[in-house]
Formats: structure tokens, C-alpha cells, sequence
């Protein structure tokens, strides 16, 4: 997800679209043959990714009559270029960021939603910034990256708000040492995903420090996040293929959030380098993103078509685009969600 707009254009320059295609058998559905699919995550296996790896080892992919294999990526430019060149299928990408790869070209559109609100968040510490509303953004300090487009996004937001944009000051910070410059006291706060903020709740408590929270997304950012991607060829071509995977994939979402336990152990599977604890701590957290009143009345990978508009206004106009806005009704396809829905 944290990836810029040069970024994504230089990804999408570099590939060729080639997407890769499952076994024609497979496609017609021939006895005991299952369509191969890749999909792609945003980052490298973590404790939140449990729910696609629960929708393996649970079977419900090989009920939709479908062989998923899961690769990793190295963030929001990576898995866009996955799946354009068909090294995926399908992606586990940002709303911000099919915007941006929209512009430079790339035929992708969103099919589910999955996390309904973004997961940025600033850190700070209760004796030092304490930042705990918007106005707070004003004058702070804040430890960010020159790869991330997370600072225009709070700018956009503060806009939002009523308040001025260039009294946020950013320094550069690469992210593995934000923490430390955090609970040293060297910057007043630091942003990063939500999930982080267990490791640093504990690193604070290491020096007798408490830690807060801010999340733009409970205070009025309505932006949506990851969800499912996949190009525009792919899906013409097998839509029941990609119509069965997100059935599977919510029902992976779905039983993780039922079945926390289970699933850590289903992942462990595959990623046996993680934590019990943390795969839990992290499902707890990314609930909040997904579970919104939006998904508990429409279900699990519900989008609304009209803050997909809204979403690509603010893009074009805070984070920018290389190449022509895209139109909103080009982001997204529908007729691919559950019918039921499935709800959390």
C-alpha cells in the first residue's frame, strides 16, 4: 500500500501484460481438476494475511473448484506489477493505488473490498505529542518516509478538517527506525499501520512510557484500503474463476474473525515463522478495518460506488496521478460478491 505515484507508473513501465491462464480442463470445470490461481499479497506473510491462508488449509478454495497458491510482495507497487505482468492472477491492492496504476495505463479493476478503512495511524507518546485529534496535526512533527504517500493522505485529511496542510512537518525516517526514534525521544511521532502498534505499546512500556494511538479513519478519512484486484483481461476471461475466489476469500476473512485460534494454526502452515500471539493481536486489529456497520448490513467486501468517486477525487487532488484521473465507474466491477453476502 505505501507506494507513490512515480512508483507505480515505473512498475506498470517495466511489465508486459501477460496474464496467466489456468488449465482450459479446468476452466470447464472436468471432475477432480482444479483452475490453478496465484494470488499476491501486499507485503510479506504476516499475522494479518491469516484469513487467506485460512481459506486454503479450510478447504473453501478447493470447493470453488480452485488450486490458490499465495506469493508475497514487497508493498503496493510490487503487487500491482504481479499482476499485470500475470505473475498473480489476483492482488491483495489499495483503492489509492488501482487509482494511480489506472492513470499510467494498467487495466485493473477492484472486485472486493477488504479493508473498509485505511490503516494509517500516528504514534506518539501520552508525555510527549499526545496526539489524539486532528487539530494536533498542526504543528507536529512527524517521522514519515519519501517513499510513502501516507503524509499527503493526512494532508488531504486535515484540509478536510479545516486545517492548514503545510503546518504538518515531515522528516524522512526510514521505517525500521521509527520506533526507536519514537521511544527515544528524537521525533515527537511517527506514522505507520495500525497493526504496528502492539510492538510499540510494548517497546514504550519497556521505558516506562505510554503509548497513543491517533487513526484518521475513526476521525473522518473515508478512503478505502485493499481489497481484490485483478486486470480487466483476466476477468473477462474467467470470471466464474474470479467469482468463486472471492466467495472463498471472505469465507477465509470470515472464519478468522469466528475462529482466531484456528486460523493462526492454519497460517502456521504455511508460514511457520510466526507467532501465535501475533497472528491473533493482528486479526484482532485489522477487524476494525473490516468490519464496519457497510459490511455488517451489505457483507464482507462490500464497496460503495460512490465513495469510490469520492476516493478518486481525493487521490487526483492530494496524492496525485501521473497520467488522466481515471473515470470512478473504471475501478471496480460488480456482480462478483456473494450472493448471499457473506457477513461478519
Amino acid at each position: 500500500m505505501r507506494i507513490f505515484s512515480g512508483a507505480i507508473a515505473a512498475a506498470f513501465a517495466v511489465v508486459s501484460v501477460a496474464v496467466m491462464r489456468p488449465d482450459a480442463a479446468a476452466a470447464q470445470g472436468t471432475p477432480q481438476t482444479l483452475t490453478k490461481v496465484v494470488f499476491s499479497l501486499d507485503f510479506i506473510p504476516l499475522g494479518r494475511h491469516a484469513p487467506w491462508y485460512a481459506a486454503i488449509a479450510e478447504g473453501f478454495f478447493k470447493q470453488e473448484g480452485l488450486d490458490v497458491s499465495i506469493i508475497p510482495s514487497q508493498g503496493g507497487a510490487q503487487v500491482i506489477q504481479n499482476v499485470v505482468s500475470g505473475t498473480a492472477n489476483l492482488g491483495f491492492m489499495g483503492v489509492p493505488e488501482v487509482a494511480i496504476a489506472r492513470s499510467t495505463g494498467a487495466k485493473l479493476k477492484m472486485v472486493s473490498i477488504i479493508y473498509q478503512k485505511q490503516p494509517i495511524a500516528v504514534f506518539s507518546l501520552q508525555s510527549g505529542a499526545n496526539v489524539t485529534a486532528p487539530k494536533q496535526l498542526e504543528g507536529l512533527t512527524l517521522a514519515s518516509g519519501s517513499g510513502s504517500f501516507t503524509p499527503k493522505i493526512l494532508q488531504g485529511f486535515m484540509v478536510g478538517k479545516g486545517l492548514d496542510p503545510n503546518k504538518l512537518h515531515v522528516t524522512d525516517i526510514a521505517p525500521p527506525a521509527r520506533p526507536g526514534a519514537l521511544i527515544t525521544k528524537k521525533v515527537p511521532s511517527i506514522e505507520t499501520f495500525i497493526m504496528g502498534r502492539p510492538g510499540l505499546e510494548q517497546a514504550a512500556e519497556g521505558v516506562q512510557e505510554k503509548l497513543q494511538t491517533f487513526i484518521p479513519a475513526n476521525d473522518g478519512l473515508r478512503l478505502y484500503s485493499n481489497g481484490i484486484g485483478v486486470t480487466e483481461e483476466y476477468l473477462s476471461q474467467h470470471p466464474q474463476a474470479v467469482r468463486g475466489f472471492v466467495r472463498a476469500a471472505l469465507k477465509g476473512w470470515k472464519f478468522a474473525f469466528d475462529h482466531p485460534e484456528k486460523a493462526a494454526q492454519d497460517e502456521l502452515q504455511f508460514v511457520p515463522s510466526l507467532k501465535p500471539a501475533v497472528i491473533g493481536a493482528e486479526l484482532k486489529i485489522v477487524r476494525d478495518l473490516v468490519v464496519t456497520p457497510g459490511t455488517q448490513q451489505h457483507g464482507l467486501g462490500w464497496f460503495d460506488p460512490d465513495q469510490i468517486k469520492s476516493n478518486v477525487d481525493f487521490v487526483t487532488k492530494y496524492i496525485g496521478v501521473t497520467g488522466t484521473p481515471p473515470a470512478p465507474a473504471d475501478m471496480y466491477a460488480t456482480g462478483f460478491l456473494p450472493n448471499p453476502p457473506i457477513k461478519p
